[in-house]
């Protein structure tokens, strides 16, 4: 192709992007990475929110990011260090001592923690592990693998022959979980384990993680599965921190595909593709520069790259119609906190920081806590009592605020992504603040006045800094019309899209949202098998 720049231009240096672009570089191509923002890192970033504090400000924690990935791409080596949480979560269930729930990387310590509020649910932690942890295994397995495409030819039918095969491995027990993992309501699937409320709500929080719905909501159960398949440091089911916050992560991609050759070029935001005679050749930036490539990646929302970036003309009515009605929407609120002193809450109170402060704090006290929550926000726009995550990673991490003081990240659901009666979220983002900073402070007497400084993420400004349409941190809701071989549309689960030359390499991928890594390394695949078959 003449004037051809490079090999694959890959849109947003995300993570996904990066991952993307060092396997394809360590492939022989050349390849280059625009990217809108002054940074690199997509939602895996650390930026300075208040003088002298910095956080992860929009993605926050590490658990999801693939050991291959990190392995191959040699993270480690490049500047990375991961630390585990104490434990994985707390949770306070009311305001007086003693009512709490801690979820610990130990079985033993959890059946004591769980026997506190109901003994029967205790001696059903083992059976509800193994159950998970067989699934989790199965998913495992699929992460860095192309799903095949619905109708699709005979690699797709290879592919969904070697999927069936790990299906058909399990007992008829394992199948029968699995598919209720992928069907049921996290709620429904719980209660077959477990009877209080509390505990339901406790592992239900990782069904509607990301995911704009009630815990009731059928497929939920698999958002659960979703977020089990994590490791650190080559521990399953663990949870960390990234020394200097996401970024840093990140910061690692980048080091290392720019050793592989790779060109980023930041400040560079894409006005749309270039799509000639049904094949997508480059790139037009804002600012008028034309950049020429014989493939295109997005690592953005597809729902962003098909219906905003490529022309409609380029794309069939009926997929254009299919991509319009693609689902986002996490109805998620992201907080960043400045911290005089660490939250001390009113039903564990300590003279400082304890394994606690270090773990996931969640206020969600039972699961129609969270089902009311997501009500809430369906008929009013934010819950009055919303369901909060925060996460205190100056406890283990002292780079990112000054001695004896703390950042706090708050991740908070359920925010409508569209309020009603066509209010805006420019308006009405500081009165949600305030609702979530009233209810961490209900648990924590001394949080409000403990705050320094803020930082305030509506629905609405995650899109608008980050690409994350509805303010998606999955790049398009999980649920079965939208994953596996339907994400983004059936037909076009293969990182392949409907014009030639262009591909997905983001969380609008398979398997998904979170930092894992995994989109971008199967997209890698797709791309340096069309080159070396001579089909871009």
């Amino acid at each position: 192709m003449t004037n051809t720049t490079t090999d694959v231009l890959i849109i947003g240096a995300g993570h996904n992007g990066l991952v993307c672009a060092a396997y394809l570089a360590e492939a022989g191509l050349s390849v280059r990475v625009v990217e809108r923002r002054d940074i690199v890192g997509g939602a895996a970033v650390t930026e300075e929110f208040y003088p002298g504090f910095k956080n992860s400000t929009a993605s926050y924690t590490v658990s999801l990011l693939n050991p291959k990935v990190i392995a191959d791409l040699d993270l480690y080596a490049n500047g990375l260090k991961v630390v585990e949480r104490d434990i994985s979560n707390f949770w306070p269930l009311g305001t007086k001592e003693g009512e709490y729930l801690k979820l610990t990387f130990d079985q033993a310590r959890n059946r004591e923690e769980f026997a506190r509020l109901s003994p029967k649910d205790a001696d059903a932690l083992p059976a509800y592990y193994d159950a998970i942890d067989e699934a989790a295994d199965v998913l495992r397995s699929m992460v860095l693998e192309i799903p095949p495409n619905l109708g699709g030819g005979l690699p797709d039918i290879w592919r969904a022959l070697q999927t069936g095969m790990k299906m058909r491995a399990l007992k008829t027990k394992g199948q029968k979980l699995v598919l209720d993992l992928f069907t049921k309501s996290a709620a429904e699937f719980l209660k077959g384990y477990f009877e209080h409320p509390s505990i339901i709500g406790a592992f239900a929080f990782d069904g509607i993680v990301g995911a704009y719905a009630s815990p009731y909501a059928a497929g939920t159960a698999y958002v659960l599965l979703h977020h089990a398949f994590g490791e650190v440091n080559g521990k399953k089911g663990r949870w960390g921190h990234a020394i200097g916050g996401m970024g840093a992560i990140t910061g690692a991609m980048r080091r290392v595909a720019e050793k592989r050759g790779v060109e980023v070029t930041t400040s560079a935001p894409v006005a749309n593709v270039i799509v000639e005679n049904g094949r997508a050749v480059g790139v037009k930036l804002e600012n008028g520069e034309v950049i020429r490539a014989r493939a295109v990646a997005g690592n953005v929302n597809p729902k962003l790259l098909l219906t905003k970036l490529v022309g409609a003309e380029a794309l069939e009515p009926d997929f254009r119609k299919r991509m319009e009605n693609y689902v986002c929407g996490s109805g998620t609120f992201r907080m960043n906190v400045a911290l005089s002193e660490l939250p001390q809450f009113s039903c564990l109170p300590t003279d400082g920081a304890d394994e606690h402060h270090r773990s996931g704090i969640v206020i969600g006290p039972t699961v129609d806590y969270l089902d009311r929550a997501w009500l809430d926000a369906k008929i009013n726009g934010w819950s009055k009592e919303p369901i909060v995550e925060m996460l205190i990673p100056s406890t283990m991490d002292d780079s990112l605020a000054p001695a004896g003081q703390h950042v706090a990240s708050l991740f908070c659901q359920q925010f409508a992504p569209e309020l009603p009666d066509g209010a805006s979220w420019d308006d009405k983002r500081d009165a949600a603040a305030e609702t979530i900073i009233d209810t961490v402070t209900k648990y924590a007497p001394n949080f409000r006045k403990s705050i320094l400084g803020m930082q305030l993420h509506s629905p609405l400004d995650l899109e608008r800094k980050f690409g994350l349409v509805g303010g998606d941190i999955m790049h398009g809701r999980l649920s079965l019309d939208q994953m596996f071989s339907t994400r983004p549309q059936p037909g076009y689960a293969d990182h392949r899209m409907p014009v030639k030359g262009l591909y997905l390499c983001g969380s609008g991928a398979h398997p998904g949202g979170g930092v894992t890594g995994a989109p971008g390394h199967n997209a890698a695949k797709a791309i340096i098998s069309d080159f070396r078959g001579h089909r871009v």
